[in-house]
């Protein structure tokens, strides 16, 4: 029996086919019968405690320029369906943390992954702190004296906004560089959060790992490797895929967090490994599917659904479509 899935995106006419991963995990959704859904966080709508949102239908396929078919706009009663895919694109700002207070109203009734209240809770360079021993040195403060005071221990330090995404806003600051108090200025006008400031790890030259953990356990990975001259190895700003293989340092970090992203209703999650260090949980929009499925010849997509599904049929919670 097919299930209703609604999924709350970025509009769908803007996506990459050949990398986006909600993208597949439609995909997938459709070929196994199951019933698409496409809404806008924007048009969420909760009324005398009914949370809504004015949506399409949504059917998908692998062609580029009619990747989609949406049907009319009609109001989707959330409570009737069956997952929700929390799918849009950071910045986590307050729209964002918004949403998950929204579709608390309709989870776990209706499956939201990943946990909107976990999602809420685990902002992706905050959550990491709390497993110790797994992060490179790392400072969070709005103090100039106290940044200043770590990159004299450190010398080499990445400096970028807390809630910040892609790599935007990320620097590299070398011992001799002479623009921290500026950037500092700057990030004081931009933002009223605190910085994260790390050491940097040379490592980050052989590559950026981001591992896909699907219901707690480590699936797969893929090595983003940064161009000459940037110091960030996010894809979008053209770091170079190439296959991997988890070492059994990345797999004891892996055990290290599984069960607590297990616990957290943290379905679906990509973490971002540099050497023997985890730098960040992806939890929002984690990314990474369609460069392992095609480096590694699978179909994690299969894996996420599978989780789902077991999720559902655990309580016995299917809808007929």
């Amino acid at each position: 029996m097919g299930l209703a899935v609604a999924i709350q995106m970025d509009p769908i006419e803007t996506v990459n086919i050949d990398a986006d991963s909600s993208f597949v995990l439609a995909l997938e959704a459709q070929a196994r019968g199951h019933a698409l859904y496409h809404y806008l966080p924007a048009h969420l709508t909760l009324r005398d405690g009914r949370l809504k949102a004015r949506g399409r239908r949504l059917e998908v396929r692998r062609e580029h320029g009619r990747h989609h078919k949406l049907g009319p706009f009609q109001m989707l009663d959330l409570a009737a369906m069956d997952v929700i895919l929390m799918r849009q694109d950071p910045p986590f700002d307050l729209a964002y943390i918004t949403a998950t207070h929204l579709l608390e109203h309709v989870h776990p009734a209706t499956l939201v992954v990943n946990d909107p209240v976990s999602v809420r809770n685990a902002p992706e360079k905050l959550f990491v702190t709390r497993f110790h021993g797994l992060m490179p040195p790392t400072l969070i403060t709005s103090d100039p004296a106290e940044i200043l005071s770590f990159r004299e221990e450190h010398g080499d330090i990445i400096l970028k906004p807390l809630f910040g995404n892609g790599g935007t806003g990320v620097f590299r600051i070398r011992p001799d560089d002479e623009n921290l108090n500026s950037l500092l200025e700057m990030f004081t006008l931009l933002y009223r959060e605190p910085l994260i400031v790390q050491r940097y790890l040379p490592e980050v030259r052989a590559g950026d790992k981001r591992i896909i953990l699907v219901d707690g356990e480590a699936v797969g990975g893929v090595l983003r490797v940064p161009p000459k001259g940037e110091a960030r190895a996010n894809l979008h700003v053209g770091g170079r895929a190439e296959k991997t293989e988890l070492t059994a340092r990345e797999r004891e970090i892996c055990a290290a967090i599984g069960p607590t992203l297990r616990e957290q209703g943290l379905l679906f999650v990509g973490i971002d490994v540099i050497g023997d260090y985890l730098t960040e949980i992806n939890v929002t929009s984690p990314t990474g599917i369609q460069e392992i499925n095609r480096l590694d010849g699978v179909k994690l997509e299969t894996r996420v659904w599978d989780a789902i599904e077991a999720r559902l049929g655990a309580r016995g919670a299917r809808r007929p479509v």
